[in-house]
Order: C-alpha cells, then sequence, then structure tokens
C-alpha cells in the first residue's frame, strides 16, 4: 500500500530510498528554527490541525474551499484540515489577548495542508516555522520580525551569499494603485484592487504579455507598473525598518524590491519574502503585516494590529542540500553494553538503565549472541563505547576510536563516561 501523492513517509538515516523524508533532518530543522525563535524571546503555541471551516473563508473567502482537505464531520460540522496557521493565531489571540501582556511574541512550528497540484518545492503536505508579533503598530516591530527570519537562516551557516529578503509595502502599492485610479478616473473598490496585486504578485512568475493584458484590463500599463518597481525608493516606513537592522548589522541581507506585494487580501503594511540569491527555488519564506485579521475573525469583538511570517520546510530542505549544509545524522550511540556471560545479565541490565538514567544513549543485545556479532552490532551502531561486566562489580570501557581501555567500578561506570 502506497502513502499518498504530495505526502512524505519520514525515515530515520541512513534513508532507504531518496523519495522518502528524512526524520532527522526534519528534527535538526525544528531544532534550529526553536533555538532562533527562543534567542528573541518568541513562546510557542500550537493549535488543532482541524478547524471549522469559516475560520478559513472569513479570512480568504469562498475560493480558497477548493485548495484544502474539507468535509463534514460526524457532527454535521463543515471542517477543514488548517492549510495555514495564522487564522487559528487569530483565533486564539482574539479569546485571550487581556491575559497577555503586549507586544505578544509567539512562535508554532505546524503541519499545514493544501489540495493542490504537486510541484517543485510545494506539497500537499508541509511543516512550517510561524513566528508572529500582535498588539504592536510600531515599524520596529516589522524589522525585528525580519531580524528573527535572517537569524533564522542564518542558523543553518547560510550568508547573504545564500538568500536574501526583499522587502517592499502593501502602503505604497495602495497609493500607487489609489493614485492612478484617480487620474485615469476610474472608481477604486475591493474587489478591483485585490486582482491588481494579485496580478502584481505574479508578474515574475507569468508570461509577460499575460501581466500586461491583466494589467490593460484593470486600466493600468505595464510601463508605468515597471517604472514604479525599478524605482525602488523606499517610504518613510521602509526606512525605518531598513535603518533598524542596519543597527544590527544586517543591511547586506535586506534589499527594497516592490514585486513583493504578497496576493494575499489581508495584508496592510510592510510586507517582505526571502529567496535563494541564485534564484534556483521558490520563496524561502514570506509575511508581513495584517492589521485587520483579528478584528475580522473576532466579528469585530477585538482590534489588535498584527504581523508574522511563515518558512516552510521543503524549500528550506533543498537549498541546504544544495548548499550541503545538512550535517551527517549518524546513530548517536553512546555505548553498547556487551554481554558475553549470559550468568551476568541481569547486572548488565542494571548498568544499562543506570547509564540511560545518566544521560546516555545504551544499546545491548536482547539476547544470547556469539561476542564478535555483538561487536559488529556496536560498529554498525557507531557506538563511541563499549562496557562489559568483568564480574557484578566492575566493568571494562573500551573507547572505539582510541582503543584505549579503563576498569572501573559499576557503580562509578557514568562518572568514568564523561
Amino acid at each position: 500500500m502506497e502513502r499518498l501523492p504530495g505526502f512524505r513517509d519520514f525515515y530515520p538515516e541512513p534513508l532507504p530510498h531518496a523519495d522518502v523524508g528524512s526524520a532527522d533532518a526534519r528534527q535538526f530543522i525544528f531544532q534550529k528554527w526553536r533555538d532562533v525563535a527562543r534567542r528573541y524571546n518568541f513562546r510557542e503555541y500550537d493549535g488543532p490541525p482541524l478547524e471549522p471551516l469559516e475560520l478559513f473563508t472569513t479570512k480568504s473567502g469562498d475560493e480558497i474551499v477548493g485548495q484544502l482537505y474539507n468535509f463534514t464531520d460526524k457532527g454535521s460540522r463543515a471542517v477543514a484540515l488548517r492549510p495555514e496557521m495564522t487564522p487559528t493565531l487569530a483565533r486564539m489571540a482574539a479569546a485571550h489577548e487581556r491575559r497577555f501582556k503586549k507586544p505578544i511574541k509567539w512562535f508554532a512550528v505546524p503541519q499545514l495542508f493544501r489540495y493542490e497540484r504537486q510541484q517543485r518545492g510545494r506539497l500537499r503536505e508541509h511543516f512550517q516555522f510561524n513566528a508572529d508579533i500582535l498588539g504592536e503598530t510600531g515599524p520596529a516591530a516589522d524589522a525585528e520580525l525580519i531580524a528573527l527570519l535572517i537569524d533564522a537562516l542564518r542558523s543553518f551557516g547560510l550568508t547573504a551569499r545564500d538568500f536574501v529578503v526583499r522587502l517592499s509595502s502593501r502602503n505604497a502599492w495602495h497609493e500607487f494603485y489609489e493614485g492612478r485610479r484617480s487620474k485615469s478616473g476610474g472608481r477604486a473598490d475591493h474587489a478591483h484592487e485585490y486582482n491588481f496585486f494579485q496580478t502584481i504578485d505574479k508578474l515574475e512568475r507569468a508570461p509577460p504579455e499575460e501581466s500586461d493584458k491583466k494589467l490593460d484590463a484593470l486600466g493600468f500599463s505595464m510601463a508605468e507598473v515597471s517604472q514604479f518597481i525599478e524605482s525602488g525608493k523606499p517610504t518613510a516606513e521602509l526606512e525605518t525598518i531598513l535603518q533598524n537592522l542596519a543597527a544590527r548589522g544586517l543591511s547586506d541581507f535586506v534589499k527594497v524590491d516592490y514585486h513583493v506585494v504578497r496576493g494575499l487580501a489581508y495584508y496592510t503594511g510592510a510586507v517582505f519574502e526571502a529567496f535563494d540569491a541564485r534564484g534556483e527555488f521558490r520563496a524561502l519564506a514570506g509575511g508581513g503585516r495584517y492589521d485587520n485579521l483579528v478584528k475580522l475573525i473576532s466579528g469585530g469583538k477585538v482590534d489588535l494590529p498584527a504581523l508574522g511570517f511563515g518558512m516552510g520546510d521543503v524549500v528550506l530542505l533543498e537549498l541546504l542540500r544544495a548548499r550541503r549544509l545538512l550535517p551527517r545524522f549518524d546513530s548517536a550511540t553512546d555505548v553498547f553494553v556487551l554481554i558475553e556471560d549470559e550468568g551476568l545479565r541481569p547486572q548488565s541490565l542494571r548498568l544499562v538503565q543506570d547509564l540511560r538514567t545518566a544521560g546516555y544513549a545504551v544499546e545491548y543485545p536482547f539476547t544470547a549472541t556469539r561476542p564478535d556479532k555483538q561487536f559488529k552490532r556496536a560498529q554498525e551502531l557507531n557506538a563511541t563505547r563499549t562496557a562489559r561486566l568483568e564480574n557484578a562489580d566492575y566493568v571494562r570501557i573500551r573507547d572505539l576510536k582510541t582503543r584505549q581501555e579503563i576498569v572501573a567500578g559499576v557503580a562509578d561506570a557514568a562518572n568514568h563516561l564523561k
């Protein structure tokens, strides 16, 4: 029986096949994400993988239903597997925001699901590093979040030669949109502006003639749009963010690029995306300010400004492999306890337990096995040392790299391993 298309099996390394995921690499990435988030004093949260369908249609409209794993449950409720984490965060924050001091700095590492066409760097499930700040309107929060994103990527050994954060502004694009529409005598409305943003968001991926046709239908020309993008003049908001990042020594990792607009309708201010510098992969991460979402999700009861980003594991893993930045994931066996005298098995099991209690990764033969086979198994597990009881009171410890041996009291074995 095979797994579903677009989903992954995660095996411990060495991997049995190239078409499976690495549980070791996944854990490596999760740990880096958590470490850098905690350095920035973000607290971890989580929510249910199954949510009311209305939570996602409220944020993104009914058109998102075609991209979801959704169904009616046994309680006749319309539900969906979460395609993103931000609506859940908005729901949770709105429910109990009075109990938390502002600004709220939270992160999560959820598994997300989307029923869509598979392509390179995009599957039907993935894990994502989400980091958000709620209750802060100033651009210092935007800079803090971008710095977190930069440091998260740097924690893997990536440098300014490997990635860049492209910074833009929905406010700047909104002013551009309003200005051109008023000059042409057109009437601006939400749906029209959303279609405009969708077109801008796809400029670098769609054929030029297709984009030109869509812009013309919306009352814009490719020439004026290109001129605005190429000017690259930062707004006062973006300039403040850039100065904040410069003070941290992070200027080399960020640039203003108005190609970035983020097609999702709920963004309200600065937006950004991280890309590999060579342009070989899809976006590594993306996010921005969404000051109206909590108010929308809460039905107007809670008005809480917010901003955040998401970084998926699929594209990041591809980049780390391409740059040879993944470590070797060898078995981390500290000690293999040899049991050559079955009469000492009870005492050997006690030694195994004591060493594990002391924090060591310990293996041993489950059944009576020839000494040479035991030693071979220790080598297969890349054990650092072997330990063998000489008698009930003493143990012989051998370092498999240096071949040095010591004999120690059984009660003191853990201390000698240090």
